[in-house]
């Protein structure tokens, strides 16, 4: 595959260069250049603005009889963009810039112009010092004379600055200590207030701890003050303690009662089978001492209790006597059966 864009030509084995005719072209002929705006310019014509960086069909030339140090100085014509009013320019290789020529000025030269002026009065200097020592002294005195100006301007500028400032470095020093010192302060006692409250809060908790550690103590003693008063086998013994307790008040002492009659519990009197068993009747006692030291108020309740003894008793006989005859009843069966 050939190449698309061929730079080499061929040239054929009996090919001779001399053989080539010469063309005779003048020293300043021109060229077609493509480039691009070196600086801002502005036209002369129009007044348009041209910035740097426009890209141009130029014509090229060499300038004739023009030089820098053996190398070539080329011009070049272009056209403005909006009137086609020519402008033309050229290298300067001494600045390695271009120069304007005409058609157009160029725009931010004034500091250009500033240094190439600096430049020019050192330059012209130093050759008046190259070869008269009294110039030398004259410049120096001079220089030192500016020198010195300069300072008093400058010190006359800072005098007149602190006269219109009068600033007081002292206080503003003092109350920015005092500033300081309000702020640690404040510090401190906002430190001290939060561990105080701390404090508070952690005494309060450990109050309340405390109250409803008590409040649960006094809960389970109760509780457990209930749990022994209410047994389940109390209700088996409520008469008998209830008759102990009236016998002991009305100041009479009963027997002791038997371990299976706790067990068993107390027999209705209504009960089918109550006739059937005989109840062992309690020996009665009466203290006499209690008797003679009983008060008046107290003879009441001992009469009382005396009457439901004598009921009580009169219950028995008659529970004893029905069954004794029922044990009667059934032994005259019995020998009859066996008769």
């Amino acid at each position: 595959m050939s190449e698309r864009k061929v730079l080499n030509k061929y040239y054929p084995p009996d090919f001779d260069p001399s053989k080539i005719p010469k063309l005779k072209l003048p020293k300043d002929r021109q060229y077609v250049v493509r480039l691009m705006a070196p600086f801002n310019m502005r036209c002369k014509t129009c007044g348009e603005y041209i910035y740097k960086g426009k890209k141009f069909n130029a014509r090229k030339e060499t300038v004739q009889n023009e030089q820098y140090m053996g190398l070539p100085i080329f011009r070049f014509y272009i056209k403005c963009t909006r009137c086609l009013a020519e402008i033309t320019f050229k290298t300067d290789p001494e600045n390695t810039d271009y120069a304007i020529e005409h058609g157009a000025t160029r725009n931010f030269q004034a500091e250009k112009l500033l240094e190439e002026e600096e430049k020019r009065i050192q330059q012209e200097r130093e050759d008046e010092e190259l070869n008269n020592p009294m110039k030398v002294l004259e410049n120096r005195t001079k220089d030192s004379k500016m020198e010195m100006e300069v300072l008093e301007n400058l010190q006359e500028l800072k005098e007149l600055n602190q006269r219109q400032a009068q600033v007081d470095f002292e206080g503003m020093l003092d109350r920015y200590r005092e500033m300081e010192r309000r702020e640690r302060e404040r510090i401190k006692e906002e430190d001290e207030r939060e561990t105080k409250e701390m404090l508070d809060r952690a005494l309060v908790k450990r109050l309340r701890d405390s109250d409803s550690d008590s409040e649960k103590e006094e809960e389970s003693s109760s509780q457990s003050v209930t749990s022994r008063a209410d047994k389940p086998t109390d209700i088996l013994t409520t008469d008998q303690h209830t008759e102990a307790q009236g016998a002991s008040s009305g100041g009479v002492k009963r027997a002791k009662v038997e371990s299976w009659e706790r067990s068993v519990g107390t027999l209705g009197s209504r009960g089918a089978l109550s006739s059937l068993v005989v109840r062992k009747k309690p020996a009665v006692t009466v203290n006499k001492s209690e008797e003679t030291t009983a008060s008046p108020l107290t003879s009441q309740p001992d009469s009382k209790t005396s009457m439901a003894d004598a009921s009580n008793a009169s219950r028995a006989a008659q529970n004893g006597s029905s069954s004794l005859s029922l044990l009667g009843a059934y032994s005259d069966s019995d020998s009859n059966g066996s008769d």
